[in-house]
């Protein structure tokens, strides 16, 4: 034996290939250049069965030598290849390489970008020799990141400031330390943004919108939990006093957008965005805030922790994302001051509640009635099951039951889903006063369920002081001002709903409902059409413009409009009194008589209105009598309401407004 034989051969460079699992086929050769050329290429292809693929992906990503990035049109709008590319970035040994002439998104534009898309796989070609070069000057520069101290799972969590990259540019303009502000003084903080101290969201200079997480699970049916758990952080935010947050609705206006187009389009200046990764008991979050004016990364941060201390990176990343901003314009004192009105609220600790909660949710605003909101019921209650304390589930049970009353044909059911509906909500209010949800559960209950607005009006009054920052909320706001004499308040809330989330279609068609009850015609159109533009399939539009016309003395207009809309109880009332000023006497009474047939009873309010237009008096106060016999909460729109107009001289029809509270 020689002496050299006892000296051991060096070790292999590690390099940490990150790629979208779709572009395999042009990965592969890359990785088989690298590890023909000497390298130890790791790829997650190398993963075992039983493998914890989130702790394994991370060790390999921290201790590797160089961490090689294929761009494409695919890998751009991977949030885990974004967050590989950044942790290579962050310790100065990225190699990225664009394998279909794809730019490297921004964020990773100071870097050159070495583009192979024309190569053949041929380890002999010049792209070839280019990967080697750029792959052997930066796997010898690359130095492992230390590792961060184990944080104890009860102390308050820290973001550590980002790492800057090679050549000295900060990730991050400004380095905070947040703490556990957001555990202390929330109430108080609260009760400081109702009243003015720091002035209100609408105001507030900060504007940003948290867009849906992605599902990098593999799995379609864990979407619920990433577009949860992102949808849970924009109402933590969104109580933020100090920031404007924006609600990404989905609707053809987004539809195929970037991240940036959308950002603008929804009028906002930053974006936070991220992934979702999980297995059975870990989730991976990935997160990044980004200044849309210049794509700067202004913080990022990638979790990887137990599922049960999801709620612990939740609260983190939005501690980070509210100093980080607020800290921009009003220094870090107040940055850290504002966290406390983010404090949880009417929220849980238990894991199997808050993935039923999110399953629930997505439920909830899918908003395809009937079967899909038995089934968010059915999630609500197996929340409530798991945390008999959950107020959040509680309010959102309460919310489900209301739109199965509504659905509902049968007056005793109607009746009693309303009744389930108030204890649900009066839970949900004992567990957290402060939580909106329920407040407006209940007055909604109390509103349209009983038709007492004056027990309701409390409810709404408390919704909308505590929902402030929420365009959704307000919107449900706005319409419950617009049935009484409050119309004017009702114009104002609906234009700051619009402002908060302004790509959301049942927005703009709440808005034009509520310029259709303070009688502003042409308003109504241009709400209503801009509905239709977010989404053309939107139910009770086509109504509103019908009595628009109408009102502006446009019959044939009114009457080609009814043809369109797509509620077929809508559809007639509307056909019905545009032929009754056409004069079609026997069209009118031909849809006056098919609503009869197909709804009875159910349609008393509609039937009202098309006897008022007919000029028979008589017979629609008789049938607006019945209907307050009935509880149709139809009559809600009795006091605002233009189809009903011919009857405001008659004193039966002003007692009747009396009866409603009016």
């Amino acid at each position: 034996m020689e002496s050299g034989d006892d000296i051991p051969a060096p070790p292999r460079p590690v390099l940490f290939v990150s790629y979208s699992r779709t572009d395999l086929v042009h990965a592969r050769p890359v990785i088989d250049l690298l590890e023909q050329a000497g390298f130890d290429a790791w790829w997650d292809g190398r993963l075992e069965g039983g493998e914890n693929y989130l702790q394994t992906t991370e060790n390999a990503l921290e201790t590797s030598d160089c961490v090689v990035v294929l761009w494409s049109a695919t890998s751009v709008n991977s949030h885990w290849v974004r967050d590989e590319a950044q942790r290579g970035r962050e310790r100065g040994c990225l190699v990225p390489l664009t394998i279909d002439g794809t730019m490297a998104p921004l964020g990773f534009r100071q870097f050159q970008l070495l583009d192979i898309s024309g190569w053949d796989g041929s380890p002999e070609s010049p792209e070839a020799a280019r990967i080697l070069v750029a792959v052997r000057a930066k796997a010898g520069a690359a130095s492992p990141a230390p590792t961060p101290a184990p944080v104890p799972a009860s102390a308050p969590r820290t973001p550590a400031p980002p790492a800057s990259p090679a050549g000295g540019v900060a990730l991050s303009r400004r380095t905070l330390m947040i703490g556990g502000a957001a555990a202390a003084g929330g109430a108080g903080l609260l009760g400081a943004w109702q009243f003015g101290l720091f002035g209100s969201p609408a105001s507030a200079a900060i504007s940003m919108v948290v867009l849906p997480f992605g599902n990098e699970t593999g799995d379609p049916d864990k979407k619920y939990f990433s577009d949860g758990l992102s949808r849970e952080l924009r109402a933590v935010l969104a109580r933020n006093p100090r920031l404007k947050v924006a609600a990404p609705a989905s609707s053809n206006a987004i539809e195929g957008e970037d991240d940036f187009a959308i950002g603008r389009k929804l009028g906002v200046s930053n974006i936070l965005r991220g992934g979702v990764q999980r297995d059975t008991d870990r989730v991976r979050v990935s997160t990044e805030l980004v200044a849309i004016e210049d794509g700067e990364v202004l913080w990022a941060k990638s979790f990887d922790s137990a599922l049960k201390d999801v709620f612990a990176v939740q609260s983190e990343i939005a501690e980070a994302v509210a100093v980080e901003l607020v800290a921009e314009i009003a220094g870090s004192a107040e940055a850290k001051q504002s966290l406390g009105a983010q404090s949880e609220i009417g929220g849980t600790q238990n894991v199997e509640a808050y993935e039923a909660f999110l399953r629930g949710m997505a439920l909830y605003d899918l908003g395809a009635g009937g079967d899909s909101n038995r089934s968010g019921l059915a999630q609500f209650d197996a929340a409530i099951a798991a945390d008999p304390d959950y107020a959040a589930a509680h309010a959102m049970r309460a919310t489900m039951l209301l739109n199965l009353a509504v659905e509902s044909s049968n007056a005793g059911e109607t009746r009693r889903l309303f009744a389930e509906a108030i204890t649900a909500a009066e839970r949900a209010i004992a567990l957290e006063k402060r939580l909106a949800q329920g407040h407006l559960a209940l007055g909604f209950a109390l509103n349209n369920g009983q038709l007492n607005r004056a027990a309701a009006l409390p409810s709404y009054q408390i919704a909308e002081r505590l929902g402030a920052g929420d365009g959704d909320l307000l919107r449900q706001v706005a319409t419950f001002y617009s049935y009484g004499a409050e119309h004017q308040r009702a114009g104002q809330i609906i234009e700051t709903a619009l402002e908060l989330d302004p790509l959301n279609a049942r927005a703009f068609r709440s808005a034009g409902f509520v310029a259709l009850l303070a009688h502003d015609y042409p308003k109504v159109i241009t709400r209503m059409e801009r509905a239709l533009e977010l989404n053309p399939t939107l139910a009770s539009v086509y109504y509103a413009m019908a009595v628009a016309r109408l009102m502006q003395g446009d019959a044939a207009g009114a009457l080609a409009l009814a043809g369109k809309e797509r509620t077929p109880i809508f559809r007639l009332a509307a056909t019905a009194v545009a032929a009754a000023r056409l004069g079609d006497a026997a069209g009118s009474a031909k849809a006056f008589d098919q609503t009869l047939a197909e709804y009875g009873d159910a349609a008393l309010y509609q039937l009202a209105q098309i006897k008022a237009q007919q000029g028979d008096k008589a017979a629609a106060l008789a049938l607006l009598g019945r209907a307050i016999a009935e509880g149709d909460p139809g009559l809600l729109w009795a006091p605002r309401d233009p189809l009903l107009d011919p009857l405001r001289g008659e004193p039966a029809f002003k007692d009747l407004l009396i009866r409603l509270g009016s």
